[in-house]
């Protein structure tokens, strides 16, 4: 049994109690009313991510990409807003109190993106529909008859959907709202591989290869005929559409400045995008200063850590050196996979030592797909089926090894897996008595802080014990760093693709080429980089603050479960939470 912080009453109490039980109870009916009505109205817009979520009443279709539908979105998206503001806040505590003030910030967002018509925008050049949809056999269940013709069904609905995304982006163009041109290099690769004169051979094709025992041969002949048929009738059709849209008509109408202020009201949105990736009423300006004052700080790290290595060199000729050196590659996928698994299993054992409470789902390795890898960054992470049926999977980046150092392997498993996404979101998804929002929904500054808050964990869990990979966990650090002030330079500042590029290359021991794809990565997706060193410095910021109230009654343990068991909140939630732990224990201690 699994405990959980509550921070107004002054004890921890069990997961599954009724977080509203405090509240004025018809004031909590009516915000859970609202709730329940929003989660239904979610499931039905976006029927992949209900299927994601564990919920398969609309397992055989696909989402609906229109101009009309988005305005009718935020129509809906409005009128729960105003029916939750007119509820009585005051009345509201708990877990309550946490749930209105996250919904009220999630609905203003939504409704954020649709003024700002970022709609138009549906795909970057690391992600899109047509990246997602050959990963569907992995997403969605394939144990019935039924869930085979659903997952046909999506197939044979796929050109309609491509379709709408085309439509979309067109409008895009005609209104100048669309990516940079730079970021679109090499996009059709990520596309030709679906386009196949054998239906066998999709990727889309692995849900044929085998089938339960129970099913009969009639059942498989029939699914797979249907299936084969649905792959080469709208499939391939469809990524044709696609690819010839991108080539002959997106491309040479993409724009040639890469930064936000160049779409249309542009300047107003880059400063909404920096509100809500950071949680936080913050200016360009400010995150860039913090951003220099972050690089500066872990320069001087970085220094100490070469001085201590023994390495007879510049700053520069060090990162050279880990750069070009041998000993610091994998030869081989397998290579650099067993060594991340090493990594990931060492971390298992230490978690007890930081955590009362651990999820129950686990996590599984995967090297990311072929088709996306050359242009998708070093690793990301894939969460847990809601209704605990697929596992979370850390996906490892084994394109060009000569870019992928053995030294960085330890603070981006900790990043990706556990102490850091896996652990967080697992966790997330399976707290109980929460409403379903907030056990799926989330901010980019609570997950990505975490997860490179949980990078620095490593210190006190037996890793970086040598220069080198100390120097990696720095490194990864100073890249969050260098985030805050290369997003901002080039979506506030105006700087060049090249200036970005340069000045992360001078100040980090990443390899150009993780280095071109992370800038065309920021230039694709305004704002969002900025959230993992805002995240990262609020927690670390937080840890400090109890340490120094709470002297030697500071438990990390307790404290990683008041950071965790509300979900992924603003940040501004956190600190809520964080001052009310002290203040309990605080009370506890003079007792």
């Amino acid at each position: 049994m699994r405990r959980i912080g509550s921070f107004l009453v002054g004890m921890f109490v069990l997961v599954q109690c009724s977080f509203s039980a405090i509240s004025n109870n018809s004031v909590a009916e009516e915000l859970h009313t609202v709730f329940d009505e929003f989660w239904e109205y979610s499931l039905e817009q976006n029927p992949l991510f209900a299927t994601s979520v564990g919920v398969h009443r609309y397992n055989d279709r696909l989402p609906v990409i229109t101009t009309e539908r988005y305005n009718q979105h935020k129509q809906r998206l409005q009128e729960y807003l105003g029916r939750t503001e007119r509820i009585s806040r005051d009345e509201l505590s708990g877990q309550d109190l946490i749930s209105y003030d996250f919904f009220i910030q999630i609905l203003n967002e939504r409704i954020g993106e649709i003024e700002f018509n970022t709609y138009y925008l549906p795909i970057t050049n690391r992600s899109g529909f047509h990246i997602s949809f050959p990963e569907l056999p992995e997403r969605v269940p394939l144990n019935t008859v039924r869930d085979y013709e659903n997952y046909i069904s999506r197939l044979n609905g796929f050109e309609a959907y491509t379709r709408q995304h085309i439509e979309i982006m067109r409008e895009g163009i005609r209104n100048g709202f669309t990516l940079p041109r730079i970021v679109l290099e090499g996009a059709d690769e990520a596309i030709e591989p679906h386009i196949v004169e054998d239906p066998t051979e999709s990727l889309l094709f692995r849900a044929f290869e085998s089938f339960p025992e129970h099913f009969s041969q009639s059942e498989r002949d029939r699914l797979t005929g249907e299936g084969t048929e649905a792959i080469a009738q709208s499939v391939v059709p469809g990524y044709k559409l696609f690819l010839d849209f991108i080539r002959e008509e997106y491309i040479p109408s993409a724009r040639d400045k890469i930064g936000a202020p160049y779409l249309p009201d542009g300047q107003r949105f880059y400063e909404h995008r920096v509100r809500r990736f950071t949680t936080l009423d913050l200016t360009p300006e400010e995150v860039h200063q913090t951003g220099l004052s972050e690089v500066e700080r872990i320069r001087a790290e970085m220094n100490e850590v070469i001085d201590e290595s023994g390495f007879d060199g510049s700053f520069d000729e060090f990162v050279e050196f880990l750069r070009t050196d041998p000993r610091f590659y994998a030869e081989t996928p397998e290579e650099l996979m067993r060594e991340v698994a090493y990594v990931c299993k060492k971390m298992d054992g230490e978690l007890p030592r930081l955590f009362k409470t651990l999820p129950r789902m686990p996590y599984g390795i995967r090297e990311v797909p072929e088709y996306i890898a050359p242009r998708t960054t070093t690793a990301y992470y894939s969460r847990p089926a809601g209704d605990g049926t697929r596992a979370g999977y850390y996906y490892v980046n084994t394109y060009d090894l000569a870019s992928r150092p053995l030294y960085e392997v330890e603070a981006l498993s900790l990043h990706e897996a556990v102490p850091g996404h896996h652990l967080q979101i697992a966790l997330q998804q399976e707290i109980e008595g929460l409403p379903a929002f907030r056990r799926f929904y989330g901010f980019t500054a609570f997950s990505e802080g975490w997860a490179l808050y949980a990078e620095r964990l490593g210190l006190e869990t037996g890793f970086y014990q040598d220069p080198y990979s100390n120097f990696g966990r720095l490194t990864y650090e100073m890249w969050r760093a260098l985030r805050l002030v290369i997003d901002t330079g080039m979506h506030y500042f105006d700087w060049t693709r090249q200036q970005a590029i340069d000045f992360m290359a001078k100040n980090s021991a990443l390899t150009l080429h993780n280095i071109t794809t992370e800038v065309d990565r920021y230039i694709a997706w305004p704002g969002q980089a900025l959230a993992y060193k805002t995240g990262e410095m609020k927690i670390r910021e937080l840890r400090s603050y109890a340490e120094e109230k709470l002297g030697d009654h500071f438990d990390v343990r307790e404290f990683h479960d008041t950071v965790l068991l509300s979900g992924s909140v603003p940040l501004q939630i956190l600190e809520n939470n964080v001052f009310e732990y002290i203040e309990t224990a605080m009370k506890n201690i003079t007792k």
